[in-house]
């Protein structure tokens, strides 16, 4: 199945000139959310992991079934004060506006061995957000894994020092 298909976008969300890709019309699919999934653990299987981090939100939804499939640790990076213990944060800037992420103090081990899931990379400025925070807390990136990719947007550039996996893109759309 192509995944792209099962893809929505939205023109002009959520501001003029942006067109948001709406994978909740992929995890509506039974078949496409199933193929994602299985995708990403069928990728990371073998790797010796410690710890899942996904971005909050739709980093979850891929990132807490690979953990679990994995059986291993899943860390949240989450929207600025969604967290009740102490964290880290890093402020980043997207398309529209600017955020910041934040995970717990403790979520991690120093040297520990994690790759970051999320659902889309843009910009790019999430995931060199949560980047920087897994770095802050000393762990090893492996990889960073996202169902779409929009190179035209040239978020890859922001985290060139990292693997890089996507299971589709949208260039020139």
């Amino acid at each position: 199945m192509d995944l792209k298909e099962t893809i929505r976008s939205i023109p002009d969300w959520p501001i003029k000139g942006v067109i948001f890709r709406d994978l909740t019309t992929l995890m509506q699919h039974p078949q496409a959310y199933r193929q994602a999934c299985d995708l990403f653990f069928d990728r990371y299987k073998d790797w010796d992991i410690d710890k899942i981090v996904g971005i909050d939100a739709r980093g979850f939804v891929f990132g807490a079934v690979l953990a679990y499939q994995l059986n291993v640790g899943f860390v949240p990076v989450r929207k600025k004060g969604k967290l009740p213990f102490k964290t880290v944060s890093a402020e980043y800037s997207l398309e529209y506006g600017t955020n910041t992420v934040e995970m717990h103090a403790d979520a991690i081990a120093q040297g520990e061995k994690v790759v970051i899931i999320d659902d889309l990379i843009a910009t790019g400025g999430t995931i060199e957000a949560a980047v920087k925070l897994v770095k802050t807390l000393g762990a090893e990136i492996l990889e960073c894994g996202f169902v779409v990719e929009l190179p035209d947007l040239k978020g890859r550039e922001k985290i060139k020092d990292q693997k890089i996996f996507t299971m589709c893109d949208f260039e020139g759309e």
